[in-house]
């Protein structure tokens, strides 16, 4: 804890890479004051700031055990507020272009449950620490200070419309994908920073249901992915198990095979996919909500960390330095990531100096993410953005065969969930095991069928794995 001079932080942004960004300041500061434009639920429900915490969430096991440095036994308050252990890919069944892949032994895992009950198990622990305040119902609507030096945020309350300064030693913006940093920032003489946008124009419908009285407690996650190199595989379906015995059930389609969102052709849309488990199973199961659509807006990085000038005390983090397309379950990640980074630029460099080596690092952790995204979306036909060139195609070809030889290699599977979920390196896939095993390919025939026990899935007929 610094000496002398009180320090203050103010972390813009109340969800959740807001809240961890304060777990972090606590650390190193004072006092830390969280300004939130909406007023935070007591309870596990929806935060009118967070538009698609109604659609599938997971945490890959990257960003948990981020979130476990951070937070130490969050993972297991997570689970025993009723977030589903998913391992991977024992528990995850995935159909890919070639096929499903095969159940191997748990190689990493996700966490299953709503967007509503991780933020608010994270934000009781979070807010039960002293020096952390919240002011409710306030915008941020520029920084104080020059381009050298951040020395506070100017800020408005939404129901008197008074506007005031407060005086902080560091700001963090956290306030998501609609962020006003690059305008702030130019404000005060800044250049702006370039921007990056891919908008694969997709879109969801997400429908939650009771998972059907009989049906085993560890009922496996059910991933139907898109192939964007098939115009007949574009449509995908994911079928989570959550809290309280529920499933959450998501539809993606892009703009000419969008989901529906109406609960009579919900069930009729599911079963257009590859192939029919989702609705087979969603026709035995109780909804408990109508279908909620979501137009994704896409993927978008903001090169702050690309900026040759930054001015000391403020950082930009989660989604309103890089969104990453929901559909691959990221963003958590990246938030948790991301403040794990923070925390430890600030553990070597303090709070007065090389903010901008912290935005850097930040950028760094969310690079995995940004390429896994965009490089899958730019193959769409209807995505708006660069397209990729003679290397990118060569690395996509490569990326398919790895996941062609997935389905049917151990060595080869354990490489690519290490990278998915964050917990590896790309140059994980270059290993020379998994290289020979790649060139190889499958040994046995595709998997036509999903890999479900009887016990799970009474009637289904045999997968031939």
């Amino acid at each position: 804890m610094p000496t002398g001079k009180s320090l203050r932080a103010v972390v813009l942004g109340g969800g959740l890479a807001g809240t961890l960004a304060a777990a972090v300041l606590a650390r190193h500061t004072d006092e830390v004051t969280i300004i939130e434009r909406d007023r935070l639920p007591e309870g596990p429900t929806h935060r009118k700031g967070t538009p698609q915490a109604h659609h599938t969430h997971v945490l890959v096991s990257g960003g948990a055990r981020a979130l476990d440095q951070l937070l130490p036994g969050s993972t297991r308050a997570l689970l025993d507020h009723g977030a589903q252990y998913i391992g991977a890919p024992n528990r995850l069944l995935v159909l890919l272009s070639r096929g499903w892949l095969g159940r191997f032994e748990e190689m990493q895992f996700i966490i299953g449950c709503s967007r509503n009950l991780l933020d608010w198990v994270i934000r009781k622990r979070v807010l039960a620490q002293p020096s952390i305040t919240v002011r409710h119902a306030t915008d941020a609507i520029g920084l104080c200070g020059d381009p050298e030096q951040i020395t506070g945020v100017r800020i408005r309350d939404r129901q008197t419309g008074r506007i005031e300064e407060l005086d902080a030693d560091f700001v963090v913006d956290a306030t998501g994908q609609g962020s006003d940093a690059s305008v702030w920032l130019t404000a005060l003489g800044l250049p702006t920073p370039a921007e990056e946008h891919i908008d694969p124009q997709v879109f969801y419908s997400t429908r939650i249901y009771q998972q059907p009285a009989g049906t085993v407690s560890d009922f496996p996650e059910i991933n139907i992915m898109s192939d964007p190199a098939r115009t007949d595989y574009v449509k995908a379906g994911v079928l989570v198990p959550i809290e309280n015995r529920q499933w959450i059930v998501t539809l993606v389609g892009t703009h000419d095979h969008r989901p529906p969102t109406d609960a009579n052709r919900f069930g009729a849309y599911a079963r257009s996919l590859r192939h029919p488990i989702i609705a087979d199973l969603i026709d035995r199961a109780q909804p408990l909500t109508e279908p909620r659509g979501f137009r994704i807006p896409g993927n978008r990085r903001r090169h702050f960390h690309s900026l040759a000038a930054w001015p000391n005390g403020f950082v930009v983090l989660g989604d309103a330095a890089c969104t990453v397309n929901p559909i691959y379950g990221h963003g958590m990640a990246i938030a948790a990531r991301g403040a794990l980074a923070l925390d430890a630029g600030l553990q070597r460099h303090g709070t007065t100096r090389a903010t901008h080596r912290i935005q850097q690092t930040i950028a760094e952790v969310a690079d995995i993410a940004w390429k896994m995204a965009s490089r899958q979306d730019l193959r769409y036909p209807s995505t708006i953005g660069p397209r990729p060139g003679p290397t990118a195609r060569l690395q996509q070809r490569f990326l398919d065969r790895i996941a062609w030889a997935a389905t049917d290699r151990r060595a080869v599977a354990a490489a690519q969930l290490d990278v998915y979920t964050l917990s590896q390196p790309p140059s994980r896939m270059l290993s020379p095991s998994v290289l020979i095993a790649t060139l190889l390919g499958p040994r046995e025939p595709a998997r036509t069928e999903p890999p479900l026990t009887s016990d799970e899935y009474p009637g289904l007929p045999p997968s031939g794995s």
